[in-house]
């Protein structure tokens, strides 16, 4: 892994199926209803199609920096904090809100549509669970119908205590294209260089600076064109966002077979 996030985990058994999910986008716009379905629903296989994002937690999202998630991990998605974690705990074992939050697979595929916005990475492709740990590869149609091509290896983490404990977002293991500047977990004030390393053909990344309760982006730079085997490429962003809050870095690439086709994300706060 080159700096989506700190390494965690390990192997585990993979699989490949696409979420079931519930209604349509309504995951940054804070309330929302309870969802169906949970880790033992029934879900098509992938390459079934596209899905519908599931709703994010009904909790407003906090400005202030997140606590870490196991005592080292940045919280990029869907919750800021560990008390709206907890909060959502509560409202499941009550009443069985969004089960959602326990399946890596939907979560990471929400992350991906609805917080990034990537409509067109629809589908799982692959899945590795070990503990705490998951990662899971998401995924576009493969040309000609053939397997899906993976569009990033999305890291998560279990976020606070006990069997219920919610999945979290917190990070990327990138590949081809990685997301290595600034270092994850690290301080940044506006303007904020950010790069890394690319392997592609007439690639052109687009960058953008995001926050768990903003549906826009704080911050956006198009496009760093680029190509090669393994070459750098950098990016100068201007932001806007509170001192303290946890902020997602994305960079982007596709154009060939899909608007969006490979993506990396990383953490870092905003400068207080």
């Amino acid at each position: 892994m080159s700096g989506g996030s700190p390494s965690g985990g390990g192997t585990a058994v993979a699989g490949r199926w696409a979420p079931a999910v519930l209604a349509a986008l309504g995951l940054l716009a804070g309330a929302c209803g309870p969802g169906t379905g949970g880790p033992g629903a029934a879900v098509p296989s992938a390459g079934v199609g596209a899905a519908t994002v599931p709703s994010g937690p009904a909790a407003t999202p906090s400005p202030s920096a997140g606590s870490p998630v196991a005592g080292r991990y940045q919280p990029l998605w869907p919750f800021a904090d560990e008390k709206q974690a907890r909060d959502w705990q509560e409202s499941y074992r009550s009443g069985g809100h969004q089960p959602w939050h326990l399946d890596a697979e939907r979560t990471a595929l929400a992350f991906t549509q609805g917080f990034l916005g990537f409509g067109g990475v629809d589908r799982v492709v692959e899945r590795t669970v070990n503990g705490t740990h998951a990662r899971v590869s998401v995924g576009v149609r493969g040309e000609g119908g053939g397997r899906p091509s993976v569009a990033a290896v999305i890291h998560l983490v279990r976020f606070g205590g006990g069997p219920d404990a919610p999945w979290e977002v917190v990070g990327t293991d990138d590949t081809t294209l990685s997301l290595t500047a600034p270092r994850y977990g690290a301080s940044v004030s506006s303007p904020v260089t950010v790069g890394g390393r690319i392997t592609g053909v007439d690639e052109s990344i687009r960058v953008q600076v995001r926050a768990t309760g903003s549906a826009a982006p704080l911050g956006e730079h198009c496009c760093v064109p680029a190509g090669g085997e393994d070459v750098p490429w950098s990016a100068t962003v201007t932001f806007r966002a509170d001192p303290g809050r946890t902020l997602t870095l994305v960079a982007s690439t596709g154009g060939h077979l899909a608007e969006v086709e490979r993506f990396a994300v990383t953490g870092v706060r905003a400068a207080r």
